[in-house]
């Protein structure tokens, strides 16, 4: 027999390894990798390696017979999506899993066994676009020509599903892509069950249209799938281990890190929306001259990292929730004096997904992940009836988690978060039985909160401006103010860089240096949005843009750009901007940086101003812009371009019905002809909107 060369051993040995590798699958040496390793998984867990991408092979292979899935920008949808999931197995006995739209390929919904149950989440973004998760599914499912592997015809015709969606009725688009999903299921033959339902975040009622839509649509179920309903129990998805020989000072707990890169001082991008960059801030200043309101300019630097933005986009701070509600959250639940015990929190079920790292402590979860301020939900705090220290707290809650009138006079008006609401149905004893991870469960996971850029890329690529008034509201019924979380975060930050005087006593109680004092120098986490909200692309094209308050943010950075290219010598278009506030000598913000930019632009710039406390009448934009109807509507036959930033709800909505009332009546036409013009220019990006409820 011939002698085998030292070649000959390393190629069999290689063809051995693999064949042992692929009739193994890898499970002889696999390990389970963390999904907070690095910045590219999902924050809610990551796509494991071999993981299917088939959704009905996903659900055999879990025993599943429901799925919910979402398309969240937010975290809204996916809470909805978690609450379903959590109520369908607790009140149905369904065998229920939340799914990520992005994580799955939709070839084969036509296998779906018509047995089991989809349910769609489906937030509307924008004008009429799906989240970013949802992208490839929506562009599938609403193709002209969708090919499925199967072959049936109809192609969906066992599949059977529920729909809901989140909008806006400000936008144009009202949840557009529900709406267009919903066509395209019952298009390719699939079975809706019940109405497809949707929420209004505009009007404010988006909690309760989802309690009211989400009712029928399980009696519809039950008698649809022959379901029993039965006496709901808590079953915890999540299991809370004490970890007895960790300590907050061990390296491997994680204290607030969003994965282990940042654990271990290592990270990297791509920097986004599971991976935020630890931005140094470059400068913050006070822009009002008023004692009892704020609004902060801040130039955060990105030079260090690998971000980059354009004149129009969105940057995302990531906040934590302040040491006031911390300690009042843990303090209501019974764990204040433990609050840095070490946790793990393990998924008990195999779809589950732990929203953040783990190991951790209470206290880092209930600061950095958990939306422990927001306005409570009545579905939620139904649930914790069972957890009522005493009987008399028991039936209040029980009353107000079903009794939808009732709920709103004792808290709507106050905007009581969780630990608020607990305090003030129980007189301020403790509910030291609920379970942690009920709270976990129950709980949105603390969000990114997005602020238009107030600066142009080309004029200052390496930093990013943000413009935000801080959300300081004194309401009936409280003793203090209603907080935001994010800009009192900002605000404590820019206190702590400019060193002022008497620094408001709530900002102290921010862990503003972040985890194991990981943001020292005043860092702040942020990512970009990229947005639709651009000037366009030819410099001379006319622009008219309409933003009062902080809606002047993106226009800043437009007349940054505009400026820049005026003084290159560039042809820029006319520019006017209708900006107005309370008063001159308060809130009129980059009142001096208009100067410059009027110098730079000349006769092609003009600044229009409504001031809406100076005078007998309140003067607003709206106003202004009537006053103007004439040159406006010349503007706009030459192709000008309609910009308008700020609240959704009065003014941007009043704006549009202005802008329709001037065209029809400058060109002599009908108001429906006007709106239809409006609708057009919406249509081809000659109208954008940058707005906010």
């Amino acid at each position: 027999m011939a002698q085998l060369d030292t070649l000959d051993i390393v190629v069999l040995s290689l063809i051995l390894l693999g064949t042992v590798a692929y009739l193994s699958k890898g499970k002889l040496w696999a390990v389970e990798k963390d999904p907070y390793a690095n910045g590219f998984g999902s924050a809610n867990g990551t796509t494991k390696a071999g993981k299917t991408r088939n959704i009905v092979e996903k659900m055999e292979e879990s025993g599943k017979n429901c799925v919910i899935f979402y398309g969240s920008q937010t975290g809204t949808a996916e809470d909805y999506a978690s609450r379903l999931a959590k109520e369908g197995k607790s009140r149905f006995g369904l065998e229920t899993m939340t799914a990520d739209l992005e994580e799955y390929d939709f070839e084969d919904l036509d296998s779906f066994p018509s047995d089991k149950i989809a349910m769609f989440v489906l937030a509307t973004y924008g004008e009429g676009e799906p989240t970013d998760n949802a992208v490839e599914f929506f562009e599938f499912i609403t193709g002209e020509g969708v090919s499925f592997s199967q072959g049936n015809d109809p192609p969906l015709g066992n599949l059977n599903y529920v729909a809901f969606g989140l909008g806006n009725n400000t936008y144009e688009h009202y949840n557009s892509v529900v709406r267009d999903v919903n066509k395209a299921l019952q298009s390719l033959g699939a079975n809706r069950i019940g109405d497809a339902g949707e929420g209004d975040d505009g009007a404010g009622t988006m909690e309760e249209d989802f309690l009211s839509w989400k009712e029928p649509m399980w009696a519809a179920l039950a008698e649809k799938m022959g379901l029993e309903e039965r006496e709901a129990v808590y079953e915890p998805i999540f299991e809370i281990v004490e970890r007895d020989g960790l300590t907050r000072d061990s390296p491997e707990v994680y204290l607030g890190e969003p994965n282990k890169m940042h654990l271990e001082g290592e990270a990297k991008g791509p920097f986004n929306a599971h991976n935020p960059y630890i931005a140094p801030i470059a400068e913050s200043k006070e822009l009002f001259n008023v004692k009892d309101r704020n609004c902060l300019h801040m130039e955060v630097d990105i030079s260090a990292s690998n971000l980059s933005y354009q004149t129009g986009d969105h940057i995302a701070i990531w906040p934590t929730n302040s040491g006031d509600e911390v300690d009042r959250f843990l303090d209501i639940i019974g764990l204040k004096e433990k609050r840095h015990a070490v946790i793990s929190v393990k998924a008990l079920e195999p779809t589950a997904k732990v929203p953040f790292p783990t190991p951790t402590t209470y206290d880092a979860i209930v600061r950095y992940h958990l939306e422990i301020c927001a306005p409570v939900s009545r579905q939620f705090v139904a649930s914790l009836a069972a957890f009522a220290p005493s009987e008399a707290a028991k039936a209040e809650i029980t009353k107000l988690g079903g009794d939808k009138d009732y709920f709103h006079a004792k808290t709507g008006a106050h905007l009581l978060n969780i630990a608020r609401f607990l305090e003030s149905v129980s007189g301020g004893e403790r509910w030291p039985t609920i379970p942690f991870s009920a709270m976990i469960e129950g709980l949105n996971k603390l969000q990114p909160r997005y602020y238009s850029i107030s600066s142009s890329s080309l004029v200052q690529p390496q930093k990013i401006s943000i413009t935000a008034v801080v959300d300081n509201q004194q309401l009936p019924g409280r003793n203090d103010p209603f907080r935001g979380v994010a800009t009192n975060y900002l605000y404590a930050l820019k206190q702590k860089q400019n060193g002022d005087p008497n620094p408001e006593v709530y900002g102290h109680t921010y862990e503003i240096m972040g985890p194991r004092n990981k943001y020292d120098g005043i860092h702040v986490p942020v990512h970009v949005r990229h947005s639709n909200f651009k000037l366009p692309s030819d410099p001379s094209r006319p622009v008219i843009m309409v933003g009062p308050g902080t809606g002047v943010a993106p226009f800043r950075g437009f007349l940054q750009e505009r400026a820049k290219q005026a003084q290159d010598g560039i042809d820029v278009g006319r520019t006017i901007l209708f900006y107005g506030c309370r008063k001159s000598t308060e809130d009129f913000v980059y009142r001096s940086e208009f100067e410059e930019y009027k110098k730079a632009m000349g006769d092609k710039f003009e600044l229009i101003t409504a001031f809406s406390r100076e005078g007998k009448n309140k003067v607003y934009v709206q106003h202004r812009l009537k006053e103007r109807a004439t040159e406006i509507n010349e503007l706009l036959e030459k192709k000008a371009y309609f910009y308008v930033c700020g609240d959704a709800a009065n003014m941007a909505r009043e704006v549009n019905a202005f802008l329709g009332q001037i065209i029809a009546e400058k060109r002599g036409l009908s108001e429906a002809k006007g709106e239809e013009i409006v609708k057009n220019m919406r249509a081809s990006n000659q109208y954008q909107e940058d707005v906010w409820s």
